[in-house]
């Protein structure tokens, strides 16, 4: 449900709301709030709170590190696992520096700039996010070990799926903050699951994403849990993937392949913003996660697939990316590489029909590859006109460690 300001305060009076929360995230899509009491909330609204951006990773140092918080009154949503009187809100807001100018790595910021060129060239896109993540024990001293809960595979059910309520009580509870959750299912590897959430609009889906790992973490702690997102938590079994459907609303009918197209395309220099860190590139290239740059339909050994899906449920999958990922960038630059394609007219190559996991070294030479290595993916980043015309430079060199 969409409140506006004067409908969010009267809420939180009606509610016994107690604690607000303005919900953002660093440039790597590490989610950071702070809290403020129902009284602050007129003021939140029309000045915004500040804070103190030199203690988060790429904002800036201590000289001139003030900046500040504008709650969107449009993501309010409850938080259910605090307590029913004296509850507790969230919202996601913007970022400014003092005088009111948007703050460049304000990365939710620039996928609504990404939504709006594309809304202003005809266009308007839909995501839906496919994440894994394990369920570890905790040691007696609640730290986090490296043993799985369970022993099952895909697809299992309990007993030997011990995850199943877990992940029923994770989307019971993103229900209730008015998230929908497709599907829930044991992954391959020992104590991996996946959930699905229902497409939306970009900005909502990456807002999700950003939710649901929040929520997962949550629950899977006071079950005496951790869950972990990392992209290869164990060496030689199945890594965690962010699968990103992807889909165009409107356009004609060469529209989709020529936006796949542009995926494919740019898809080298947006690895370092898809796959960001070292392990992630432990996990590309088995397990089904992808290592050649291709695409095909029903094909999991793909990059990009093209599910049995149509009408409104058509749309492409991109299997490279790993919840590491900061959702805005990774959706902005989905945008941005499908409207290239789109506005270029790029032609879309041959499918790839093979199993890229049983083909041989002849049919394997024939396909460009993912950079095999972060500092790998930085490179193809900074040396792209794509990457520097979709993300500012202040971004581009935090990723590059400059």
């Amino acid at each position: 449900m969409k409140y506006s300001k004067e409908e969010i305060i009267q809420y939180v009076q009606e509610e016994d709301v107690k604690f607000i929360r303005l919900a953002f995230c660093d440039v790597f899509g590490r989610q950071k709030n702070i809290s403020i009491m129902p009284d602050e909330l007129p003021r939140a609204f029309e000045y915004g709170i500040a804070f103190d951006a030199s203690a988060i990773a790429g904002f800036g140092d201590e000289d001139h590190s003030d900046l500040f918080l504008h709650p969107e009154p449009e993501t309010l949503m409850p938080l259910p696992w605090r307590p029913e009187h004296g509850s507790v809100i969230q919202m996601f807001s913007g970022i400014t520096y003092p005088d009111g100018k948007p703050f460049e790595c304000d990365t939710r910021s620039l996928l609504k700039d990404s939504v709006k060129k594309a809304k202003d060239l005809g266009y308007e896109f839909t995501f839906g996010a496919e994440q894994e993540f394990y369920l570890f024990l905790l040691s007696e001293e609640g730290k986090p070990t490296k043993i799985p809960y369970d022993e099952a595979g895909y697809m299992d059910i309990a007993p030997e799926d011990q995850g199943e309520n877990v992940r029923r009580e994770v989307c019971l509870t993103l229900e209730k903050m008015g998230i929908h959750p497709e599907s829930s299912h044991h992954e391959e590897g020992p104590g991996q699951n996946e959930i699905d959430i229902r497409y939306s609009d970009a900005l909502t889906a990456a807002d999700n994403a950003q939710t649901f790992q929040r929520v997962v973490k949550t629950i899977a702690y006071r079950s005496g849990l951790a869950a972990d997102f990392s992209p290869k938590p164990l060496p030689g079994l199945p890594g965690n993937g962010l699968h990103i459907n992807f889909s165009l609303k409107n356009g004609s009918e060469k529209a989709f392949p020529q936006m796949i197209a542009g995926v494919l395309e740019n898809i080298k220099a947006m690895t370092a913003f898809l796959n960001p860190s070292e392990e992630s590139y432990k996990r590309l290239g088995g397990h089904k996660a992808p290592k050649y740059i291709s695409w095909s339909t029903e094909n999991r050994s793909q990059l990009i697939r093209i599910p049995a899906a149509e009408g409104e449920y058509r749309r492409m999958e991109l299997r490279s990316p790993d919840p590491g990922a900061n959702p805005y960038l990774a959706f902005a630059l989905m945008i941005n590489a499908a409207i290239s394609g789109i506005r270029g007219g790029l032609k879309l190559c041959a499918p790839a029909d093979v199993n890229f996991y049983k083909a041989d070294a002849k049919t394997l030479a024939g396909y460009d590859t993912l950079p095999a290595s972060f500092e790998e993916a930085v490179k193809e980043a900074s040396a792209s006109d794509f990457i520097r015309k979709c993300i500012p430079s202040r971004i581009i060199d935090i990723y590059s460690g400059r």
